[in-house]
């Protein structure tokens, strides 16, 4: 892990996505996002909500991550591609990650917070 992290890994950590810009977020059945690390790199799968499926791979520097995914659209098949930058955060429910894109043109905001038992 980079000498710069100050929170702990994202190794094994399952997040559910709370709120997002680019969609209404189906409490009952929200994205949820599966985590590793390892010596820096970051990669994943995401599903639920609007995505039947999708992939992310990128690095970790201090308590930011640099992803780029693609994921498949639920509604009609679409496959979406793009790159985004994520805040590792923590309160007192455990690691939230508050993360910064670009889809359909225009920046967005979606906030995942940590699944725990």
């Amino acid at each position: 892990m980079n000498s710069q992290t100050t929170l702990p890994s994202l190794n094994g950590r399952t997040f559910r996505m709370i709120s997002s810009t680019t969609s209404v977020v189906d409490p009952d059945a929200p994205s949820t996002f599966q985590y590793f690390e390892k010596d820096g790199a970051v990669w994943g799968e995401y599903l639920g909500d609007t995505v039947t499926f999708g992939r992310f791979v990128g690095t970790r520097t201090g308590d930011s991550i640099s992803i780029n995914f693609v994921h498949v659209l639920a509604a009609d098949g679409t496959v979406v591609t793009g790159a985004g930058d994520s805040e590792i955060q923590q309160d007192e429910s455990g690691l939230r990650l508050v993360e910064h894109y670009e889809m359909h043109g225009s920046p967005q905001l979606s906030i995942c917070a940590e699944v725990t038992a």
